[in-house]
């Protein structure tokens, strides 16, 4: 039976880097730092190769606490890196930034895996951990923004409570750009996927339906929450 998504050979793969090499020229030839640039797209190649082993061991399980524990780590990380522009020390702000990911991305994720796709068993690996990794990346994303909009704002002794608004509205910019411009302008990544590997585009719309409801959510409700939690460390 041929199989419904083509196998990309690592030869053929390599003709994928020739726009690669041209920006990478063109960054030397106009004489800025392209060991940057280089060592990004080798860090994502290797990166990529990686986590394209791991998660095939990952999906194999059949234990709940292997999930348990890459949830946990992609929580921390997303929590620790959204903090990444802020000028407050990260130490400060971390456990808010945890809890309002936790919070604004967790329980959207519970909601997506048990009540809508309803899994079974409920810690399917191939459906928890990709849809985990959207869910919190954006939340992540959402906070970054909200925190750099409020630190300006504030920076320019804007009231909190007027502040807070504006940091909010800035962090939902991305995806309420999404919410408008998907099926127009883009087909997202989910619903590109699934019509390729033969899925009816009726099925990935409803797919892709769902993950644009739930990053929009996880994104609105995790900045929120930072904004709510944080007030002590903006207030003067």
């Amino acid at each position: 039976m041929k199989p419904s998504v083509q196998t990309i050979p690592f030869i053929q793969l390599a003709l994928a880097f020739i726009p690669v090499i041209i920006v990478i020229g063109v960054i030397w030839k106009w004489g800025f730092n392209y060991m940057t640039h280089i060592y990004a797209v080798l860090r994502m190649l290797v990166q990529l190769l990686l986590i394209g082993y791991l998660l095939a061991f990952i999906f194999k399980s059949t234990t709940p606490y292997i999930v348990v524990i890459v949830l946990t780590v992609m929580l921390s990380v997303s929590s620790w890196i959204s903090l990444r522009t802020s000028k407050i020390p990260r130490k400060n702000l971390y456990l808010k930034s945890v809890a309002a990911i936790f919070i604004g991305g967790g329980t959207i994720l519970i909601l997506i895996t048990q009540f809508v796709l309803q899994l079974h068993p409920w810690y399917m690996p191939n459906y928890v951990i990709p849809l985990a990794g959207m869910i919190f990346a954006n939340a992540m994303n959402a906070v970054s923004l909200a925190i750099e909009r409020l630190e300006a704002e504030t920076d320019r002794d804007v009231p909190y409570d007027k502040a807070r608004i504006i940091a909010l509205r800035a962090s939902l910019i991305p995806i309420t750009n999404s919410l408008f411009a998907v099926g127009l302008v883009s087909l997202p990544g989910m619903m590109t996927g699934q019509i390729l590997s033969g899925i009816s585009p009726f099925i990935a719309a409803r797919y892709q339906i769902m993950v644009m409801c739930m990053i929009f959510g996880s994104a609105g409700i995790s900045s929120a929450c930072f904004l709510i939690f944080a007030r002590s460390d903006f207030i003067r």
